[in-house]
């Protein structure tokens, strides 16, 4: 989106909410891009953003974007509510960006992975025998 259709949508438009979703989440529709949902009220200049951030959940064909996921969501959202996932950007900032509105997660703590040298090496060691097997089969199909 172009810097002169963010600002025509946040000067003539409330822009209370964007949820920013899971990558992967439309993968079956053919579309695997980044998704926001983007909640607005025509008629209103934007103040502040609400953004509440699922960008880090792992969703897979076996395990699907649910409602279940939203719970916390629909808890904060009467009162625009900061977690963990959730947080609040002035309109000032978001002009001071140049109208960049990507869901950045100020509250995120970062996970240390805290695994050793050799618990690496046995899941590299792991994933290349799955990948000579299926190297293998395919061979055998004659692709």
């Amino acid at each position: 989106m172009k810097v002169q259709t963010k600002r025509k949508l946040l000067s003539e438009c409330n822009l209370w909410c964007i949820v920013s979703l899971p990558p992967k989440v439309f993968v079956n529709a053919g579309a695997a891009s980044k998704t926001n949902l983007l909640f607005f009220t025509k008629g209103e200049a934007t103040e502040e953003i609400w953004y509440y951030d699922l960008s880090d959940l792992n969703i897979t064909k076996r395990q699907p974007l649910t409602i279940a996921h939203f719970e916390e969501f629909f808890k904060l959202l009467p009162k625009r509510g900061v977690s963990e996932r959730s947080w609040c950007v002035p309109i000032e900032e978001i002009e001071a960006k140049n109208y960049d509105l990507k869901a950045v997660n100020p509250n995120r703590k970062e996970k240390e992975d805290t695994r050793t040298p050799q618990e690496l090496l046995s899941i590299i060691e792991s994933c290349t025998e799955e990948i000579k097997d299926a190297m293998a089969l395919l061979r055998r199909r004659g692709v």
